[in-house]
Formats: structure tokens, sequence, C-alpha cells
């Protein structure tokens, strides 16, 4: 059985160590930073097999070369010459075989471009998703169009609901504060915001959270519900998808 492990950096990414069964080689996901993984490796006696990446952004590739440099893993990710070491490049449709799991590529655009996302089916699946979708959220539009990142989002919605989603990002809190202006009458999203607050006292991660949870609580994922649509609609939406969330995420800029 794959276990998936938090590893806190920067000041609220999360690299996602991934670990089969009891075997000493690893995988880790957007390694913003080196230092932590290199000590959890140490600590742990464990092997850098495979880095995956997701997008170009620093705080997801960082660590890339001194972890390169002192484990010299596979390092797996979209195709940005911008991203050096990248060993093996994938795009939408791709297969990668990870810890003994097959791993399949999804092209995710609308934070920015190259952005990819990684799905394992299985028991349970598994989605590291990076910047395109957050518990309760979803990435800020740097590079690409409302209509690309709604079209990644949808992709989303077509997974299993007990997919476990690995976003790269503890803003949960923030984003549940949203979700309750533009979703004002969703009881899930007031539950949501109690569990959120109650794990965050404790020091714990909101993540991972699941498909099904977020299509009960994610107002990006639910921009065809009277509800979101009637909260975007004061914001001066018209009524049809892309136009609702188009609305959410400029709202959610200066919220």
């Amino acid at each position: 059985m794959m276990s998936v492990t938090p590893i806190p950096a920067l000041s609220d990414n999360y690299i996602w160590l991934l670990r089969q069964d009891t075997s000493q080689s690893v995988c880790v996901v957007d390694p913003g930073e080196a230092a932590p993984v290199i000590e959890i490796l140490e600590r742990d006696a464990l092997q850098l097999d495979t880095i995956l990446i997701t997008h170009h952004h620093h705080d997801h590739t960082g660590g890339l070369s001194e972890l390169i440099k002192r484990y010299s893993p596979r390092v797996i990710g979209p195709a940005n010459p911008s991203i050096e070491g990248i060993d093996v490049t994938v795009s939408d449709g791709d297969e990668v075989r990870v810890m003994g799991r097959l791993f399949e590529v999804i092209a995710t655009p609308g934070h920015t471009l190259d952005h990819i996302s990684y799905f394992t089916p299985g028991i349970p699946a598994l989605l590291f998703c990076g910047d395109t979708l957050f518990c309760a959220g979803c990435g800020r539009l740097f590079e690409g169009t409302p209509e690309q990142m709604l079209v990644s989002l949808t992709k989303f919605r077509e997974l299993p609901e007990d997919t476990l989603v690995f976003a790269a990002h503890e803003y949960t809190h923030a984003n549940l504060q949203f979700a309750r202006a533009a979703d004002p009458d969703n009881e899930d999203v007031t539950y949501a915001l109690q569990e959120c607050e109650k794990a965050r006292s404790l020091d714990r991660p909101t993540l991972p959270s699941t498909i099904g949870r977020e299509l009960k609580i994610n107002p990006y994922l639910r921009v065809g519900t009277d509800s979101v649509r009637q909260a975007a609609g004061t914001q001066g939406a018209n009524d049809d998808d892309l136009a609702t969330f188009t609305t959410l995420r400029e709202w959610k800029n200066r919220f």
C-alpha cells in the first residue's frame, strides 16, 4: 500500500512524500525547497528515487537542483525548458510508473500553461494536483484563461469521488471563508470550516481532501448550482458556467 506524507515547506507549501509499503525508496512531489526533504530522507534512511513536478513556479521547483546533486533521482515533469533537471517530460495522457503504481498525466492549464497533474487509480485513488485544485478553492490564473482552468477542473469532476486530493498549499481556511460567501446556503461549507479551524488549532494539515468532498464544498466545482450562480450574480456574472467561474475567481482575488 502506498503511504503519502506531507512535508511542510516555505510558508504554506506541502511537499508530498510517497512510499510503497516498507520500501526505502520514495518519491516526492513539487519540492519547493530541499532542506525539509533532506532532513526526512536522512532521518529515516530513505532513498529518493523519483521527483514529480507539476509546474515551473519556484515554490514547486526550488529544491530540485540540490536534491538532484545529492541523490540523482529520476525527475518527471512538464515539457518546459525553464525547469532545469527534468529527465522525463510528460504531457496529457502519458503514463508513468512510480513506486510500483501507474500514474496518468492530466494536462491542467490555468494557473500556468505548463501545469500538469498526476492521477493513479486504486484503493484509494490519488491525485496530485499542484496549484490547480485546492481544498475549497483553485489556483490563481497567472498564465491561463478562465476557460482553461474551468476545463481543467471539469476533468477532476470525472474522477472517482473517493479519490484523495493532495493539493500543494494549506489554503483551506481562507478558501472556506470565501466559499461561505460564494455558496451561502451550503451547510457542508459551514461544517468544513469548523473542521478546518479545529485541525489548524492543533497544527494539523487540512489535506488531503477527496473529490466527493470538493464537489460538496468547492464553489469552483459548483458553478452550475443555483446558490453559487445567485451569489456570483451579485458580482455581475451572467447565468452560465464560464461567466460564473470567471466572476468567482476575480471575486476571490479581492476577497
